[in-house]
Parts: C-alpha cells; structure tokens; sequence
C-alpha cells in the first residue's frame, strides 16, 4: 500500500471518530448539560440525538429521576430535651441541570453530602418545636410535610433539587423516654376510654328517659282511650236496659234478678245471710201463673 493510501485511511478513520464523537444521545430518564471549554452553553437538552463538536464541547449526564438518599440515623432533641434516634429518608430529582452542575460538578454523591445538611439541621428545628407524643404520634406526618415545604425552596435555588418527600422510618428512644411515653399512651388512651363510656352512658340514659316517656304517653293514650270506649259501653248498656224496662218492667227485674242469683251462687264456699221473706228471693218462691 502506498503512502498516499495510507494517509487516506487514517484520515478516514479520523473523520469517522470525530464523527462518531459528535453525536450523543440524552435518554428520558437523563438530565444533561452541555460544556463549551469547561463553561455551560446549554442547560436544557431535550431528550433525542444531538450533535457537538468533541474538542470544543463536553456533554455531563446526570439521572433525572427521583432518587433516594438514606440517611445515616442521626440523634435529635425534642422541646422537653428528650433525645431521639430517627432514621429517615429523603427523596429528590434534579430540576435545574445548570444549578445542579454548578453546585455538584454533576457527582451524585456531592449533592447527597450538600442536601443532607439542610434537611438534617429542618429536622433538628422541628423536633425541637414538638413535643416527644407530638413526634412520635400522626403529627409526624404534618411535620414533614411542612419540612418539605419550608426545604424545598432553597434546595432549589442553591442545589438545583427538587424535595419529593422526608419521611422518617423508625425512630429509637431511650428506655427510660420509651417508659415515660407508653405510660403517658396509655393514660390518654385511658381517658378517651372514660370519655367515652361516660359519653356512651349519658346517651343510653337519655335514649332510655325518651323510651319511658314515650310508654308513658302511649299508655295514657291507650287508658283514655280505654275508658272514652268503656263509658260508651256503659252508656249503651243503660240505654238498653232502660229500653228494656221500658218495654217489660216486670221480664227486666226478672232478668236482673238471674243475674245476681249467677254471682251470688257462682262461687263455692260463698255464705250470704238473708231473711227467707227478702226481696232478693222474690223470684224464687212460688210464682202464681198470670191469669
């Protein structure tokens, strides 16, 4: 092979290095920015394939998506001085690349050591504003969401990161703080325990004084009812037996007589002492037939 040759087939296989060299890909899941003699030209690189000149130009990836920083447990005081251990988590994303580059040099591991500070020392101040029950009950979901509300801002503008999520994954106490707080558990359990028998007591009592009073009214009711029904009867009765004794006084006070031999004589064992010639027998004697 010639010299001419040779030299064509090394610029060639220059060329297509440099060419090759000049294309990069920036996936969906990747942030990027790209670098003109170390400066950044361009911090916002859409996803797809890009051209750059390889001697001038340097493209720096990062992951673009949520990311997990677990934190060493750390020991933190609440308002009462009580000394916790809290293992916890943050999660984060890069949301500026040109921030994050400047602050990070794009090191993932530089910017866990850069974030962890701010969300250490938000979560020493509001430990430090709470009390232990307020920590370690369903208040520890409003605190971190107000930690990350209060981080997320500047974690922004001087890290380039965006605070998804703090959460806390244990938290350790002292024996003795581990005693004080599950008596103090129990006592308010306790207490809501009382509050609501005592709740539960008066409602039955009330429920019961409206059943009585309801039974009260209704037998009253049904009383007066009972006797509007048997006045009736007993005006009904009078009149037919004053009908009656309209039309046969005699049959009348024969029938009457009847009635009161029935209950006179109905019960065994019954006594009456009574004259033979009384008016009570006067149907028992001998009766002379009408002529």
């Amino acid at each position: 092979m010639s010299g001419k040759s040779m030299t064509g087939v090394v610029i060639a296989l220059l060329l297509l290095m440099v060419g090759f060299n000049s294309l990069y890909i920036i996936k969906e899941t990747d942030r990027a920015v790209l670098l003109k003699f170390g400066e950044i030209v361009n911090s916002d690189i859409e996803p797809g394939l890009h051209v750059m000149f390889p001697v001038i130009n340097k493209v720096r990836k990062f992951d673009g998506r949520i990311l997990t920083l677990d934190a060493q447990p750390q020991a933190y005081l609440t308002i009462e001085k009580k000394r916790l251990i809290v293992d916890s988590f943050i999660k984060w994303r890069v949301v500026d690349p040109q921030k994050y580059y400047t602050a990070t040099s794009g090191d993932q591991y530089k910017a866990a050591d850069l974030l962890f500070p701010n969300v250490d020392a938000g979560l020493r101040n509001q430990f430090g504003e709470r009390t232990l029950t307020e920590v370690v009950s369903g208040e520890r979901d409003e605190l971190m969401v107000e930690l990350v509300e209060s981080l997320s801002a500047e974690t922004k503008d001087e890290l380039g990161i965006e605070l998804i999520d703090i959460r806390v994954k244990k938290i350790d106490l002292p024996q003795e703080v581990s005693n004080s707080v599950y008596d103090r558990m129990r006592t308010e359990r306790e207490r809501e325990a009382r509050e609501l028998r005592s709740r539960g007591q008066e409602l039955a009592e009330g429920i019961r004084a409206d059943a009585d009073r309801q039974k009260a009214v209704i037998e009253a009711n049904a009383y007066r009812e009972a006797q509007s029904l048997r006045g009736e009867g007993d005006a009904l009765a009078a009149r037919i037996y004053a009908d009656a004794y309209t039309q046969d006084s005699e049959f009348y006070s024969f029938y009457r007589s009847l009635n009161a031999y029935k209950e006179a004589f109905g019960q065994q064992g019954d006594i009456m002492v009574l004259k033979p010639d009384s008016e009570f027998f006067r149907y028992m004697g001998e009766q002379k037939p009408q002529q």
